[in-house]
Formats: structure tokens, C-alpha cells, sequence
């Protein structure tokens, strides 16, 4: 089993900055990834970034330089920092752990409760 604790969402204004944390504890010697999605109302959970133990990072397109996701491997624990956010980027976002293998991504056996992001025009 693996636990996942997110924190440090909220209300902020269009142009504003969130830094969301994401403390992993449990058996996760297993995998080597973890990653940041977000899921607006309505709509399908999607990828937001992605890092593995060797700090290869990836992001959707939507990010366009406004995050920066970071990890600290002695904490178990993954950063998402999010400047220049805009009301689309409203959702609850999960933190998740996965695999990377072959240059590909395997997510979704364990989410963490989720953390709200609210952006106000």
C-alpha cells in the first residue's frame, strides 16, 4: 500500500502562484515516477507533469512553462510549483506514483485525496 498526503491548494487570482507538495509513504521502493494530474469539473483527469527518481520530467502541453515539478528523494515527497495560472487551470489535482519504463509512463494504482486549485478571473 501506499499512501499519498497533497497540500498547498487554493484561491488565487488569475497571474498568481501555487505551490502544491505531495508527501509519499507506504511501499513505494517499487516505483520510480511520480506525477501531478488535475481533473475540472466535468471533465477527464488529465496529466498535468511527471518526474522520475532520476529527475526526468515531463508536462503537457497546456503548462507552457508556467510549472516546475521537482522532487526530493530523501522526503518522498514531489513539488508542483505553478506560476501565471489562469482560470482554466481550476481542478483538483492528485498526486500519483507509477512507473517509467521505455520512455513511457504508467500511472493510477495509487491517488492521493486531491487538493483544490481555484483561479479567479
Amino acid at each position: 500500500q501506499v499512501q499519498l498526503v497533497e497540500s498547498g491548494g487554493g484561491l488565487v487570482q488569475a497571474g498568481g502562484s501555487l505551490r502544491l507538495s505531495c508527501a509519499a509513504s507506504g511501499s513505494i521502493f517499487s516505483f520510480n515516477a511520480m506525477g501531478w494530474y488535475r481533473q475540472a469539473p466535468g471533465k477527464r483527469r488529465e496529466l498535468v507533469a511527471s518526474i522520475t527518481s532520476d529527475g526526468i520530467t515531463n508536462y503537457a502541453d497546456f503548462v507552457e512553462g508556467r510549472f516546475t515539478i521537482s522532487r526530493d528523494n530523501a522526503k518522498n515527497t514531489v513539488y508542483l510549483q505553478m506560476n501565471s495560472l489562469k482560470p482554466e487551470d481550476t481542478g483538483v489535482h492528485y498526486c500519483t506514483v507509477g512507473k517509467f519504463y521505455r520512455g513511457a509512463y504508467y500511472f493510477g494504482d495509487y491517488w492521493g485525496q486531491g487538493t483544490q486549485v481555484t483561479v479567479s478571473s
